[in-house]
């Protein structure tokens, strides 16, 4: 079975396309985005609501006839992933560590940009655009060039792909923070960002990191593990 959130969107994108007679260029894009985000929310507080009814229904089975649901108390808590994945310490030191491995590559793009300008003002100097002399520095600019973009682009996959791998990294972490820190709050239910609003009275993403903190303080601990 499809998520409720995808079913929706789809649904709200065919109705879109029938209509798109009616908006024009980026008034439609923005007002479909805009769809988007409303559908993704009113999906997640379907999700929260269905949880509510099973809930009531199971606990309502389970109670006598002289103890009301009213007294039931259900705990609904909240985390920020992207807040998370900022400040998780794992992923920070993870930044860090690629940070210093791709930053002689870096440096090496920018020292040869910075060859191109120079290139650029003695080929300038030159005034006549058929001497071999400006020619030569003209195919040597643009070999450069190149070379340059086609090395920018392989370092920015290649940093996209192993950030990624370093999100998928901590995930298990994160999910074993937030069940223990969910069972030890009593919280019923936990949902993650993005939402429309969460207070500060059900927000336990400081919770969740503090958690991750002492769990990589724990690991720079253990024998064997280099700070």
């Amino acid at each position: 079975m499809r998520p409720i959130a995808t079913l929706l969107i789809d649904c709200c994108e065919r109705q879109a396309c029938r209509g798109r007679q009616w908006f024009q260029g980026a008034r439609f894009i923005r007002r479909l985005a805009i769809l988007k985000r409303q559908v993704s929310q009113i999906a997640l507080a379907g999700v929260a609501l269905l949880f509510l009814i099973s809930f009531g229904s199971s606990t309502s089975a389970q109670t006598s006839s002289d103890q009301p649901f009213s007294n039931q108390t259900i705990r609904i808590g909240f985390v920020d992933m992207a807040l998370l994945f900022d400040n998780a310490p794992q992923l920070i030191a993870a930044r860090q560590a690629l940070d210093i491995e791709f930053r002689p590559r870096f440096e090496a793009l920018s020292a040869d940009e910075a060859r191109i300008e120079t290139l650029r003002t003695r080929m300038q100097a030159i005034s006549d655009p058929n001497s071999a002399p400006r020619q030569d520095l003209e195919r040597e600019i643009r070999n450069l060039r190149r070379s340059i973009d086609r090395r920018r682009a392989d370092l920015s996959q290649e940093m996209r792909f192993r950030t990624t791998a370093e999100k998928n990294a901590i995930e298990d972490t994160i999910q074993v923070a937030i069940r223990q820190v969910a069972e030890q709050g009593g919280f019923d239910l936990v949902l993650t960002g993005p939402v429309a609003f969460a207070s500060d009275r059900v927000d336990m993403t400081d919770q969740i990191i503090d958690w991750l903190e002492q769990d990589f303080a724990n690991s720079l601990d253990a024998p064997g593990t280099q700070p």
